[in-house]
């Protein structure tokens, strides 16, 4: 095996920012501004959010990929509100939900090994009715944290200051609904020689969301 040349040191350290994106991306530029009435159905029903194929991290000439992500219901969190709580006559629809992991993940650099930890285990999400319909996380602040091991040590820490809010496409579907993200994220990289100064990762994914109490009736958001 060839050693490999420093820009390998550099685009290994590009991959934790890429992977930093996994807070489900999601914290690029908002999409249009919508208020009005949602209404998320059925009232007081679980919801499960697994990833749909992969999750595909960006950053410069690096590509990270993840095949499995997941959040279940579990410790309150998960739910559609109650009625009259699932319908807002103002805005949107949320609630908590439990962080979603993200495993399996690999990257088009040799000998680079990535770690993504979740430290916050309850984020937000909120729903709004649109042309597109919205689904917003709310990532806490340093809620996800990023570490490479090989050819450089690096740390990367996704809005270590402040909740960052990311935004998906939601459709409609039966019997899973589908939350879309292609949008790009806030990362913060800390470390030795060989971290860049990369601030920004791109991320895509889908996720289809199910009932959890009952496959066959889908979790949808409507006026």
């Amino acid at each position: 095996m060839s050693v490999p040349r420093p820009r390998s040191r550099t685009r290994s350290c590009l991959a934790v920012a890429a992977v930093g994106a996994l807070v489900l991306g999601w914290g690029g530029p908002a999409l249009a501004e919508q208020q009005g009435p949602t209404t998320v159905e059925p009232a007081g029903a679980a919801f499960s959010a697994e990833l749909v194929g992969s999750a595909i991290f960006t950053a410069g000439d690096v590509t990270i990929t993840c095949g499995i992500s997941l959040t279940s219901p579990g410790d309150g969190n998960n739910l559609v509100p109650d009625a009259p709580d699932n319908h807002n006559p103002d805005g949107a629809v949320g609630g908590p939900i439990n962080a979603p992991n993200f495993t399996d993940c690999t990257t088009d650099v040799i000998l680079v090994d990535a770690t993504v930890t979740v430290s916050d285990p309850v984020w937000q999400m909120t729903m709004q009715n649109g042309s597109p319909s919205l689904a917003t996380m709310v990532v806490p602040a340093a809620g996800i944290v990023v570490n490479t091991t090989g050819l450089a040590t690096c740390t990367a820490t996704v809005s270590p200051t402040a909740d960052a809010p990311i935004e998906g496409v939601w459709s409609n579907g039966d019997p899973a609904s589908t939350l879309a993200f292609d949008t790009a994220t806030a990362v913060v990289v800390e470390g030795g020689f060989g971290c860049p100064n990369v601030d920004e990762a791109g991320f895509t994914a889908t996720y289809a969301v199910t009932n959890a109490d009952d496959p066959a009736s889908p979790i949808t958001v409507s006026g």
